[in-house]
């Protein structure tokens, strides 16, 4: 029975697949959106601050695909094999490590957003409103953070 049990862990296989994926097409369409707003701007008589929205939106699904990808790697090495070769800075122990990076990502995706509006002459009623609530969700993804961040044992806390 533990023997079956511990081959479930495949079953997340799909997933991380699926995520690396969907953070592929992601990348592939937001850099194509960015090749097509820099032929825009060169060839045609653009405004600067639409440039802008449109250079933000392609950065926006590049982000988004960045986290799909941490997602995917990060249940890849936690459940099937935590030798992947990955840079240093995307390994995952374990799931405070996955939240941590996630909640980073998501933090710089909010950001993307909020310039895009700040900067977008049709929402700029929207400005107080969406950087109230972006502040406030990064502001909850800190506590957040901060109140379920384990101490590792043989080190001080930060302080």
């Amino acid at each position: 029975m533990k023997k079956v049990l511990g081959y479930t862990r495949y079953a997340v296989l799909v997933p991380a697949l699926a995520s690396i994926l969907g953070a592929l097409l992601l990348m592939a369409q937001g850099s194509y959106e960015m090749i097509l707003v820099i032929i825009d701007a060169v060839s045609s008589e653009s405004s600067l601050k639409e440039s802008i929205v449109y250079v933000l939106t392609a950065v926006d699904a590049i982000l988004l695909g960045t986290v799909l990808l941490v997602i995917g790697y990060g249940l890849y090495e936690l459940f099937i094999d935590a030798d992947l070769d990955v840079p240093l800075w995307l390994r995952v122990d374990d799931l405070d490590d996955l939240k941590s990076k996630l909640i980073g990502v998501v933090v710089a995706i909010i950001a993307v957003v909020f310039v895009g509006i700040f900067v977008d002459a049709n929402r700029s009623a929207d400005v107080i409103s969406y950087g109230v609530g972006a502040g406030a969700l990064v502001v909850g993804l800190a506590i957040f953070a901060f109140a379920t961040k384990k101490e590792v044992k043989g080190k001080p806390p930060k302080s």
